[in-house]
């Protein structure tokens, strides 16, 4: 009795720490809570975990320096891109465009106090965070008033839409700038949950999806396009890398690197804020060497529309789901031994997983609540005594495989046991039922 209101008073105190106010938005920020940074199902959040190497993965990173290069943080120190937060009540004008024909012409939230980026591209980033519209100019300069630009592009983020295809935005590619824009909020967090844009010296003159426009230095299929999709390769070693480092790391696996612009080989862009200069230095470290362009056409529903299927080859049921993908073998231990263990399953629902917050993060859970294990000892750092691991990775998102890792020790009495297993969305939903199980054979 004693042990349950313990688990009980626990389970509370999570509930209460690591339930969220409001539901938690895609890449939303903490200045503006309420608007995601597009969709869920948007190709900004797409895993390529699973997507086939494009077939001029070589070419193109050897056209980008070759893989002793290493990436570059365009960002750390007063260095970066910076977002102002406006609303409703910020007075708008109208914008003078040199490339007018593929600007949209509305009027902007662009005022005396709006940022514009010293560089010589001098962008400017402001986002209503009453409506979640964002405006994004290129060449930008107040001009005492009476505003100019090269070209400006508005996105509501709410929506999928894509520019009108062989328009420019703010971006060569076309595309919004933001949303790549890799943060410090995000890696404070622990998940950067989209792909982050960088740049290449010479392009092809063509853009694939999402891309709209191009700026190529010559039409040639060894350069890569606007619009290609990078990533880190899954055997990269992290170790030698920080928690913060790794963070990033992952999210250049998962979601990997979207060609965005012309500018120096493997530029990658963030924000404005208080990156700690030793994380600057790690983000240095990471080589050109250790990915791979994909090929994401798979992920296109319409040509036109950012929105995006899931991960190749999972079918996806809505609500939260699982399948059992594979697990370490059986083990003969011996009595109080304690052994590492894995299992996987895929996320075959529409809900992602989410470690850290109460109702949306998976457990590894034995069936029925079945307490006789933990009984006999076989908790080794487990959650609680009927709750065996979270997932290894922050986030497990619609059609990505999520790995539990947890250890067991061997009860001190010879014999074979058996652990009934069965995934968990606590204060949500058991997950199904697959008579997954593990034999632990003690001698």
């Amino acid at each position: 009795m004693i042990r349950k209101s313990i688990r009980r008073l626990a389970i509370a105190v999570i509930a209460i720490l690591l339930w969220p106010a409001t539901p938690a938005a895609a890449s939303a920020m903490p200045e503006a809570p309420n608007c995601p940074i597009f969709p869920d199902n948007n190709v900004w959040h797409s895993s390529i975990q699973n997507l086939p190497i494009h077939p001029m993965s070589a070419a193109w990173l050897a056209n980008m320096g070759g893989s002793s290069r290493l990436l570059h943080p365009d960002f750390g120190g007063p260095y970066g891109y910076q977002l102002q937060v406006v609303d409703n009540t910020t007075p708008t004008r109208r914008v003078s465009f040199d490339y007018a024909d593929e600007s949209d012409d509305v009027a902007y939230p662009f005022t005396a106090s709006t940022p514009i980026e010293p560089a010589s591209d001098a962008h400017a980033f402001m986002l209503n965070k009453d409506t979640c519209v964002l405006y994004e100019l290129f060449a930008a300069s107040w001009n005492g008033g009476s505003p100019r630009a090269g070209s400006g592009a508005v996105f509501d983020l709410k929506s999928h839409a894509l520019r009108p295809s062989t328009w420019t935005s703010a971006d060569a590619a076309g595309l919004p700038i933001w949303p790549g824009v890799l943060r410090y909020d995000e890696v404070l967090r622990g998940v950067v949950d989209h792909a982050i844009r960088f740049t290449a010296q010479r392009t092809d003159r063509s853009f694939v999806w999402p891309a709209r426009h191009q700026a190529g230095a010559a039409r040639d299929a060894s350069l890569p396009p606007m619009g290609a999709r990078f990533r880190l390769r899954a055997d990269f070693n992290f170790a030698g890398y920080g928690t913060q480092a790794q963070v990033v790391l992952r999210a250049m696996q998962r979601y990997g690197l979207i060609l965005a612009d012309n500018g120096s080989n493997w530029y990658y862009q963030g924000n404005v804020a208080a990156w700690p200069d030793s994380l600057i230095s790690e983000l240095k470290r990471i080589p050109a060497g250790a990915f791979e362009a994909v090929d994401a056409s798979s992920l296109m529903v319409d040509p036109n529309s950012g929105i995006a299927r899931g991960t190749a080859g999972v079918a996806l049921e809505a609500g939260w789901h699982s399948r059992w993908q594979s697990q370490s073998n059986y083990l003969i231990m011996s009595p109080a031994q304690v052994a590492d263990f894995w299992i996987k399953f895929t996320n075959t629902g529409t809900e992602t997983w989410t470690r850290g917050i109460w109702g949306r993060q998976a457990n590894l859970g034995l069936n029925r609540d079945d307490k006789e294990p933990y009984r006999l000892g076989m908790a080794a750092d487990w959650l609680w005594d009927d709750r065996i691991a979270t997932t290894f990775t922050p986030t497990v998102a619609p059609g990505e495989v999520g790995e539990f890792r947890f250890k067991v020790r061997a009860p001190s009495a010879r014999g074979v046991y058996r652990l009934n297993l069965r995934p968990v969305i606590d204060g949500t939903v058991w997950l199904e039922d697959q008579g997954v199980f593990w034999i632990i054979d003690v001698r």
